[in-house]
């Protein structure tokens, strides 16, 4: 891999991201219509969290759902986004090295990077996934 390499040449760019404002049951239907496994949660253009689909299914058992309850329902009644989303996000500047990006990523408690300009604002999102593609094709 080479080290200077930087991490928005490999950065997807078409980011989908929930609000924080959004009803939960709401970030539950469009995390589903995607293919992703994870999200960023923002706030105006500012990442503030990440939610993934075993966050909802924590939440759903640990509020005992019952097989009448609806998961919508019962997600709107008990929770929001902030307490879904898991706020100790991994992040990079656009600046930084694909490299930068594996060693934040290499002790394998998470999956994905979000990268940021100098405003702190969401531009691009790193994943494991998009590092193996890069390390795929520098072997060609």
């Amino acid at each position: 891999m080479k080290k200077r390499t930087l991490v928005s040449q490999v950065m997807s760019r078409d980011i989908t991201a929930i609000h924080r404002g959004m009803r939960l049951s709401e970030a539950y239907d469009f995390l589903r219509a995607t293919p992703f496994h994870h999200l960023p949660v923002v706030e105006g253009r500012r990442p503030v969290g990440m939610i993934s689909s075993s966050d909802f299914l924590r939440l759903v058992y640990a509020a005992e759902a019952t097989g009448t309850t609806p998961i919508a329902r019962l997600l709107d009644d008990r929770y929001s986004v902030d307490d879904a989303m898991s706020s100790e996000i991994r992040s990079l500047p656009q600046t930084a090295t694909v490299h930068d990006a594996a060693e934040l990523l290499s002790d394998g408690e998470a999956h994905s990077v979000v990268i940021v300009d100098d405003r702190g604002e969401l531009v691009g999102i790193v994943t494991t996934t998009d590092l193996v593609r890069y390390l795929r094709d520098q072997s060609r």
